[in-house]
């Protein structure tokens, strides 16, 4: 998969230095996968979650952290939209970022 703003990833990474391996074992996982389809992302993350309109949530380090991306399989496509802590996480609209 192809990760659009890889530079928002490292971003992140150093707004929150204690996810950073996390994170980059996120990312390596994910643009060796060739995902078609939601089955397929859950193999490999099992806490992931569908939220709608092609967004998903995946649990970071242990719940401890929530990354949201837009995922379009048919173009290999993972968009980042948003990183941050569980309760950060809790205080915003999952389909506004």
């Amino acid at each position: 998969m192809v990760i659009i703003k890889q530079k928002t990833l490292h971003t992140y990474q150093l707004k929150y230095p204690a996810a950073g391996s996390a994170i980059s074992e996120w990312a390596l996982k994910t643009e060796i996968a060739d995902w078609a389809n939601f089955s397929e992302v859950k193999a490999v993350f099992n806490s992931v979650d569908f939220a709608s309109d092609n967004r998903y949530i995946f649990n970071i380090k242990g719940n401890q952290y929530r990354l949201i991306v837009m995922m379009f399989f048919s173009v290999r496509t993972v968009y980042i939209r948003w990183f941050g802590t569980h309760a950060e996480y809790d205080k915003i609209d999952v389909q506004k970022v």
